[in-house]
C-alpha cells in the first residue's frame, strides 16, 4: 500500500508552515473561519501562501462562507483548493467548483453509517471527501481532537477519493492508516501544543509516522 498523502490543517504562522514544508506535507490548510483558534487573516494568509508556493498545495478551509469571503481568501493566499466544513449541500459544492475553477473538498462529519452514505450525494459536485469526527452541537465543526469509529469507513464504496480526519496524532496515525487504508490523513489539533499553536516537533513526528505505516 502506498504511503498516504498528508494534509496539515490550521497552519497560521511562518514557523509552523516551515515545519510542514520541511516534513513534505502534500497539502497545507489555511483556516478562514473566524471563530476558530486557527483563523487566518487575509494579510497573514498572503504571506503564508507565498511561503508555500511550489512546495505544497494550499487548501482554504471555509464554513458556510459566501462567495466574496472565499474569493478574497483565494486571491490573498493563492489557494489551490477549497475545503467546505459547514453544511454546504452538493449544489453549493458544485456552484463553487464552477465559479472558482478549483478542486472542492467536502468534509463530512461522521457519527454513524448514515453519515458515510452522504458522500454519494457529492459525486459530480465535489472532488474529494474528507471524513471527520462529528463534534457536539454548539461547538466548532472540527479541530476538537475527537475520533470516530473508523470501522464505519468499510461501508464507503463511493466514486470520490477520500481522506481521514478527526483526532489524528503522531501516536495513532499509523494505526489509522493500517486499519482504514486511508489514502490521505489530515491533522489539526493533533499537531498542536495548545489550541491553534502548532508544534514543529509534532508536525515532523506526524508526517514520519504516517509515511511509516
Amino acid at each position: 500500500m502506498p504511503a498516504p498523502k498528508i494534509k496539515l490543517c490550521g497552519l497560521n504562522d511562518t514557523a509552523a508552515l516551515a515545519a510542514a514544508l520541511d516534513a513534505r506535507a502534500d497539502f497545507v490548510g489555511f483556516n478562514f473561519y473566524p471563530p476558530s483558534p486557527r483563523f487566518l487573516s487575509l494579510d497573514l494568509a498572503a504571506g503564508l501562501g507565498a511561503q508555500a508556493a511550489g512546495r505544497s498545495q494550499r487548501i482554504g478551509v471555509f464554513v458556510d462562507a459566501d462567495d466574496a469571503a472565499i474569493s478574497a481568501a483565494i486571491d490573498a493566499a493563492r489557494l489551490d483548493g477549497i475545503q467546505l466544513h459547514g453544511h454546504e449541500p452538493p449544489a453549493r459544492a458544485a456552484e463553487l467548483r464552477s465559479s472558482f475553477g478549483l478542486p472542492v473538498w467536502k468534509v463530512l462529519s461522521v457519527a454513524s453509517a448514515a453519515d458515510i452514505d452522504r458522500a454519494d450525494g457529492y459525486a459530480g459536485a465535489a472532488d474529494f471527501i474528507l471524513f471527520d469526527a462529528k463534534t457536539p452541537k454548539g461547538t466548532l465543526p472540527g479541530g476538537m481532537g475527537l475520533v470516530f469509529d473508523w470501522a464505519l469507513l468499510g461501508r464507503y464504496r463511493g466514486a470520490l477519493p477520500w481522506g481521514l480526519a478527526g483526532g489524528l496524532t503522531p501516536t495513532n496515525v499509523a494505526g489509522a492508516v493500517i486499519q482504514t487504508g486511508a489514502p490521505l490523513v489530515d491533522a489539526a489539533s493533533g499537531i498542536e501544543s495548545a489550541p491553534g499553536i502548532k508544534d514543529p516537533a509534532l508536525i515532523a513526528a506526524f508526517c514520519a509516522a504516517a509515511r511509516a505505516a
